[in-house]
């Protein structure tokens, strides 16, 4: 579409990446943060905005976009009626392109981006690797040796996680995704697959299966987003799209009514999918996401030619539900035989069942024996989110929360839990600054005159709808730091005084093996400790995990009745599903925490559910699946704990 003046007018995707660059050269220029954050917010709003924002800005007054203000705006209508825009212009003579991409790197930041293009030329990921290789960072100023190998390690991580997203950056995509293309006309169904259906760690490409009556109408609106940076393939039921600074998405258009074996190969894993093709091919059967399709006899008619044969083939009938057709089918006959006969289902549960199997949740299939645990009738029921009853590990602006201990009490209430455990930190961790003896005790007095409020609410009828039949606490707990010769940071005393502890290691993290396992097996050892918060001290991708003795780990804990955290933050999840479900093994107990320093990361649960299912965790391994009284009781009748 042209312009009065005859040029291309630029689209949604196109004003978005020109604000995108805007927000990031500002950044390395060392503009005020929130000028940097209202290019990128003004850039995202363009991006997802329904309308065509060029041709709204030429065809009547500026329409309101939430994020854009007026100056945003003037630049909009800039770009809109000349194709150019001077700020931008001139920020890209200021500011290589480059650069922008070594603001991603690890522990560089603004500063000292422009410190290496000033003082050393650097533009490039190429141009720093090479000075960090030869020694030359070490010579500008506030830089070291140590400089050079932290900047060589960055590279490294940013090069090994390129493309992979976490969960909840992930979920946020595919949110936006799903609302803007929720309307489009003969929409039966549309739904993740793919590593975010099962929950990994980290997620590649997106995935999206739909159901349509109409199915290039939805292709057409999928690749015509505003977010879309590059279209890569586009076809009558598929399409992949590269997003604006974001991951690759494939659609895929499901028959409707046959989306069973479509949701299973393009849930995966690749592992899971040869596991249930071998086992088809074994009862004469091809399996793809397009259905099962009948295989040939050697020296004999293909099979399928009679129904008796196909059922028979089923185990006595599991194909109940599903559909066969005759029509045309890749590797079919030659023309004039018999048509290939193909088993499609509505659901994944008859697709399954065809097999054999009963259903077997997304988490569960990476060929880790969910396969064998099917056929044996042994596979675990998982727990639910619904499940948890209260959250054990929660900060506030006590220490190095955001929010008020009262916000983030009356916040979990109304997510209906029974309890929620305050657990800033302790007093030796002074950059989070943990709490000193005085103010545990003034913290505590809060605790309590919050949950007399709570309790005469409750009383009244006055609580939230969504407080559950037995009511909120907030109960007072504390992030225990354990010092680096093992000590605990408070004497037994006052940790008896407490309604629940969590300990975990923050510092000297790069001691020996030996000395780090010691440390935390000290920790677990205390009766008066509950809980190991984050065991493995790991950052996804950013941060290591702890060398730790982990068998010596999980054994001490199954001994002493110490529960270990799966903590629901994407950027730790940590435990990891493989630690947990080897933790299992010894007969650990575990609690799904949020580690919530703000709101609205008491949602941060869902996550570390999902790593407890794919730990193939039940709800009677998960502390927090009990009520209040019985939580407390846990934590009392622990063997040896220290009076008050």
């Amino acid at each position: 579409m042209d312009s009065p003046e005859g040029q291309s007018i630029p689209s949604n995707a196109e004003l978005a990446r020109i604000f995108h660059e805007i927000g990031d050269m500002l950044e390395v220029k060392g503009e005020l943060v929130f000028k940097t954050v209202a290019y990128h917010r003004a850039a995202d709003a363009i991006a997802h905005s329904p309308l065509e924002v060029s041709r709204a800005y030429l065809d009547g007054p500026p329409p309101r976009i939430p994020g854009v203000g007026e100056a945003i705006s003037k630049k909009i209508e800039e770009l809109a009626r000349t194709g150019r825009l001077t700020f931008y212009d001139r920020l890209r003579e200021e500011v290589p392109p480059s650069l922008v991409a070594l603001l991603a790197i690890p522990g560089i930041g603004p500063r000292t981006v422009r410190q290496l293009h000033d003082e050393m030329g650097i533009e490039t990921l190429d141009d720093l690797r090479r000075a960090a290789q030869a020694g030359t960072l070490r010579d500008l100023r506030g830089m070291s040796e140590k400089t050079e190998q932290g900047v060589m390690a960055g590279i490294a991580a940013l090069e090994s996680r390129q493309g992979r997203m976490r969960l909840g950056q992930a979920e946020a995509i595919l949110e936006t995704l799903l609302a803007e293309l929720a309307d489009v006309p003969g929409l039966r169904s549309i739904q993740p697959a793919g590593s975010f259906r099962r929950r990994r760690e980290t997620i590649g490409d997106l995935d999206l299966l739909a159901e349509t009556d109409r199915p290039e109408e939805l292709v057409e609106r999928f690749t015509s987003l505003g977010s879309v940076e590059s279209v890569i393939a586009k076809g009558p039921h598929k399409a992949a799209v590269r997003l604006l600074r974001g991951p690759q998405v494939d659609l895929m258009i499901m028959p409707p009514g046959e989306a069973g074996t479509y949701l299973i190969h393009f849930t995966g894993s690749k592992e899971h999918n040869v596991r249930l093709r071998g086992m088809a091919r074994d009862m004469g059967w091809s399996l793809s996401e397009k259905g099962y399709l009948r295989l040939p006899q050697e020296g004999g008619p293909a099979m399928g030619e009679s129904g008796e044969a196909a059922e028979g083939s089923a185990g006595g009938g599991s194909a109940a539900g599903g559909s066969t057709t005759g029509g045309p089918a890749t590797g079919g006959p030659a023309a004039g035989g018999p048509a290939p006969e193909l088993r499609t289902f509505a659901t994944e549960t008859e697709a399954y069942g065809f097999l054999g199997l009963p259903f077997i949740e997304p988490e569960l299939r990476e060929d880790r024996g969910e396969v064998e645990a099917a056929l044996a009738g042994t596979l675990p029921v998982l727990l639910t989110r619904a499940d948890l009853r209260g959250d054990c590990h929660s900060h506030s602006d006590w220490s190095d929360g955001v929010h008020s201990i009262e916000q983030m009490a009356e916040a979990a209430r109304r997510r209906g839990y029974s309890y929620l455990v305050l657990t800033d930190h302790t007093v030796s961790l002074a950059i989070a600054r943990g709490l000193s003896l005085e103010r545990v005790e003034m913290q505590r007095a809060i605790v309590a005159s919050l949950n007399r409020r709570f309790e005469a609410e409750e009383a009244e009828g006055t609580a939230p709808l969504e407080t559950p039949p037995e009511g909120f606490r907030l109960l007072h707990g504390c992030e225990l730091e354990v010092r680096a010769d093992a000590t605990l940071d408070y004497p037994d005393q006052l940790l008896a005084r407490y309604d629940l502890v969590v300990a975990s290691v923050h510092v000297a993290r790069r001691q020996p093996r030996d000395l780090l396992t010691a440390r935390t097996l000290a920790a677990i050892a205390n009766p008066n400790v509950d809980i190991i918060a984050h065991p493995a001290g790991r950052y996804i991708d950013s941060r290591d995990d702890l060398d730790l003795d982990w068998d010596a780990v999980f054994s001490e804990a199954a001994q002493t009745g110490t529960a270990l955290e799966l903590n629901g933050s994407d950027e730790r999840l940590d435990l990891s599903d493989v630690r947990a479900r080897r933790a299992s093994e010894f007969g650990c107990v575990f609690t799904i925490d949020s580690d919530a320093h703000r709101i609205e990361e008491l949602d941060n649960l869902r996550w570390g559910t999902a790593m407890a299912r794919r730990a193939w965790l039940t709800r009677d391994r998960v502390i927090n699946t009990r009520s209040r009284a019985s939580l407390l009781e846990w934590v009392s009748g622990k063997p040896g704990r220290v009076g008050g």
